[in-house]
């Protein structure tokens, strides 16, 4: 057995493993069996993922993401503010500012006073409203992307809205083949919204960050918001999205929640837990 160092973070509540293989060894190609195993809330960890820190190209730094199933992530607004408060603290830049290479391409972070973090999310983009099938219901929705798939539920009341449902329900819909994040959201104010999310890979969480982005955009193009600062509530804390176009930047918390070592086991093929919001 091997002892690898993580560090427990969080954005609003949305908590990931996060391992510096930029200052200790890291097996990558074991990401989703690792991530499957750790982000186990029982039997692991406890997270809704795994983010692996690594030495960018031409960036101080790059982050690798699987969600809480093994399933590769390409952007995680909430992870990606905590990556650039870990960059900052173990020494990869001195920078405030600085760029983090990630699978849907760079992205420039910013630390902010206290533990607050600004994460530029590059251009959101939404399409048309569709009506869909799910858990016999019709669902009117509002895809988008944010560098990951996403799909906008607007509702009256996210408290009492559908979400493992339909959540569920839109994950296996022919229309999102590789799975798609799906927000629903009620609007408040012109410069306010409330958010649950159902994400793909981790069910249920307690924030997603370029949901927020996607859903600010969905509310903008459906003149439902338009102030250029949204505050987005969410079931971990508040977000802020910040822009008045396509490109929108998000503002919130990183934070360490614990570090640790951990045992990587030697041998491969540990099995996954099971994945409820699945059933």
């Amino acid at each position: 057995m091997t002892r690898v160092p993580f560090v427990k973070m969080e954005g609003a509540g949305n908590d990931y493993v996060f391992v510096d293989a930029v200052r200790t060894g890291f097996p990558v190609e074991r990401g989703a069996e690792l991530a499957r195993c750790w982000s186990d809330r029982h039997r692991g960890i406890g997270a809704d993922g795994l983010i692996v820190v690594l030495r960018g190209d031409r960036a101080p730094v790059r982050m690798v993401m699987w969600n809480a199933d093994g399933s590769r992530g390409a952007m995680c607004g909430n992870g990606l503010r905590c990556v650039a408060r870990l960059a900052h603290e173990h020494g990869h830049t001195a920078a405030r500012q600085f760029v983090v290479e990630t699978d849907a391409g760079p992205r420039t972070v910013e630390l902010l006073d206290g533990d607050r973090v600004r994460t530029a999310m590059g251009e959101i983009c939404c399409e048309p409203a569709v009506e869909l099938a799910a858990a016999e219901r019709r669902v009117v929705v509002v895809p988008g992307s944010a560098g990951n798939p996403h799909a906008v539920v607007f509702v009256g009341d996210c408290d009492g809205a559908p979400v493992p449902e339909v959540g569920a329900a839109l994950q296996r819909h022919p229309r999102f083949p590789d799975g798609v994040n799906v927000e629903f959201v009620q609007v408040l104010a012109p410069d306010r919204l409330r958010q649950r999310t159902w994400e793909r890979g981790s069910g249920e969480t307690l924030a997603c960050g370029t949901g927020a982005a996607v859903a600010v955009a969905a509310a903008r193009a459906a003149g439902r918001v338009q102030s250029p600062r949204v505050v987005v509530e969410l079931r971990g804390g508040v977000l802020e999205i910040v822009g008045d176009g396509s490109s929108l930047a998000i503002e919130g918390p990183a934070r360490t929640v614990f570090r640790g070592d951990i045992e990587l086991p030697e041998a491969f093929g540990q099995p996954a837990p099971p994945a409820p919001f699945e059933e």
